[in-house]
């Protein structure tokens, strides 16, 4: 089975309530309308819990960025738990490794006592000391990155991984979740594809129906520095199809869901400078230094946000307004006409695979940062 990134839509887990169905079939109303002014909260939270990681990644936009390391305040995060009941799912992932933040299982908790979904993105070298925090809590969904289907080639790009490690561990996940007869969480892959690892791609297949789980999703490498130019696939595409098709039809036989981009040139979006881009109307994303953003790959920072304000005046603040409108226009702005977020960005662009010299993130600023 071969899916594509959501984007209007997020993961559909345990049913919504009422009331985060109303919201939702407003926000989608809304969105169809191209509001910029919205009645509805948005149908997720994004909260990038740390720029900080216990990997160094060779591909990541860490490497080619002044990085000053922050941590998401744990008063701002509970001052959003009113809001839980309502929006659809609450998603912790950014910049940096969620599960290093001192109060991630704390997180958990306060999420788990709402409707909201929970979902967060890892790099799986921490998934033993919260595996009881992901029944405890009833996770939805959870990710898992890496790359390479060998412990050599995933730990020569995820510099401090080991494969082994996180094989045994999400085994132990996955026989605990069927000793319990649970269907969450799902967990799926996240294989981020360049020249010298997508090879690898079908034994991550056989890999991820060894373990038991239930998706691989691929993302391209986008790349932010010159040290890495030769590992593009931009070009490649016969190369990346020839790939794909071996790997849907592995995920056929062996049940495992194949989540893929297009390849370049199949594109749905055609020659548009990315696919119609929902984030402003779908998401609030807060960064770890207490900047609203549009979303996590995008240098624009809105305002600091300290939860005093209503929180539907800062919805609808004049700046987002100002991107609703223009996001998905020739007017949008410079960041977004290049964009290279996995989910709207268009593949058949090479500004989707190469970043070289651009703007891409955030310049981070400390937080007066609170561990109580």
């Amino acid at each position: 089975m071969i899916i594509r990134a959501k984007t209007k839509m997020l993961f559909e887990g345990k049913p919504l309530t009422e009331k985060q169905k109303a919201n939702s079939d407003l926000n989608i109303k809304e969105m169809d309308e191209k509001k910029t002014i919205l009645q509805s909260y948005p149908r997720r939270l994004v909260f990038e819990l740390t720029n900080a990681c216990n990997l160094n990644c060779v591909m990541c936009g860490r490497n080619a960025a002044d990085f000053k390391l922050t941590s998401f305040d744990m008063d701002l995060f509970r001052s959003f738990e009113p809001m839980m009941d309502t929006i659809e799912e609450v998603t912790l992932m950014g910049w940096g490794e969620p599960t290093i933040h001192p109060h991630f299982n704390e997180m958990l908790e306060i999420i788990n006592r709402h409707s909201a979904r929970k979902y967060f993105c890892t790099n799986g070298m921490n998934l033993k000391k919260i595996k009881e925090s992901l029944f405890k809590y009833n996770v939805d969904v959870f990710a898992v990155s890496v790359d390479g289907a060998n412990y050599e080639t995933n730990s020569r790009i995820r510099r401090g991984s080991d494969l082994n490690v996180i094989t045994a561990d999400l085994k132990d996940i996955v026989a605990e979740k069927k000793a319990r007869g649970l269907k969450y969480p799902w967990i799926n892959f996240v294989f981020c594809a360049m020249k010298s690892n997508i090879h690898e791609l079908p034994d991550l297949v056989r890999l991820a129906a060894e373990i038991g789980i239930e998706e691989v999703k691929v993302v391209y490498l986008t790349v932010f520095g010159n040290d890495l130019m030769k590992e593009t696939l931009w070009g490649m595409e016969d190369e990346v199809r020839k790939i794909f098709d071996e790997a849907v039809k592995l995920g056929e036989e062996l049940g495992i869901v194949l989540k893929l981009p297009h390849i370049c040139g199949e594109d749905t979006a055609g020659d548009k400078l990315h696919k119609d881009c929902f984030v402003a109307w779908r998401d609030f994303f807060l960064g770890s230094d207490g900047y609203v953003r549009p979303c996590m790959s995008t240098p624009v920072k809105f305002f600091k946000y300290d939860g005093s304000e209503d929180f539907m005046k800062v919805w609808n603040s004049p700046e987002y307004q100002k991107y609703r409108e223009f996001v998905n226009t020739q007017n949008m702005d410079s960041p977004c006409s290049r964009c290279y977020q996995s989910s709207h960005c268009n593949w058949n662009r090479k500004s989707s695979f190469i970043q070289v010299g651009e703007d891409f993130s955030p310049s981070w600023e400390k937080l007066n940062i609170k561990n109580d």
